[in-house]
């Protein structure tokens, strides 16, 4: 048996917020990146059709939020503003 690979929490965390952006993507016509992990604050930026969408904050707590916080419920997500990006 060949061992499984062993991925840092943050590697685990980029691969996720990769997952949620390619259906964006493929859906939506937007994106969502990873900005930055710090202590327990994950920092992500959205782009494309995301950018002055009404829906922005919707998608941000319910969907984006709310996905990475089932896997790592001691994160908390926050959008990246133009100042801190």
């Amino acid at each position: 048996m060949s061992e499984q690979p062993t991925y840092t929490k943050e590697e685990k965390i980029e691969g996720l917020i990769d997952q949620i952006s390619a259906y964006i993507e493929q859906y939506h016509r937007g994106w969502i990146e990873l900005v930055e992990i710090k202590d327990n604050k994950i920092k992500v930026k959205f782009g494309g059709a995301c950018e002055g969408c009404a829906l922005l904050p919707a998608t941000m707590q319910g969907w984006v939020a709310g996905t990475i916080r089932q896997f790592f419920p001691d994160m908390e997500v926050v959008a990246a503003t133009e100042e801190s990006a």
